[in-house]
């Protein structure tokens, strides 16, 4: 399995947590589940992190079944639409940068 990551580095405006998590899963996150081949997705929004990491307040992680799928969806229409769903929010809400990462999922069941 394939996972592409997008890590949103930098800072939610001062009193805007709630307002940004509601907005992120009210407006963009219906965009993400629109990727054709996307197998699942997933919003992790960032409680607490260690003394001197890098502020992440949230990743987004969306899975493919292999890497041609991950290129069919960045490919299409509605990568377009989130990335402009995207960009609104963060206007808003978000003062930093955005980087993303394609791995190769390993799961191990306990």
């Amino acid at each position: 399995m394939i996972t592409r990551y997008a890590l949103f580095e930098g800072k939610v405006k001062d009193g805007q947590t709630e307002a940004f998590r509601a907005a992120v899963l009210d407006t963009i996150l219906p965009k993400w589940k629109a990727f054709p081949g996307a197998l699942d997705v997933r919003v992790s929004f960032t409680d607490a992190r260690d003394d001197g990491a890098p502020e992440i307040p949230m990743i987004l992680a969306i899975n493919y079944p292999d890497l041609p799928s991950v290129e069919a969806a960045l490919a299409s229409p509605a990568r377009a639409a989130a990335k402009a769903a995207t960009e609104q929010v963060m206007a808003r809400f978000f003062d930093g940068r955005i980087h993303h990462h394609v791995t190769q999922a390993n799961e191990f069941p306990l």
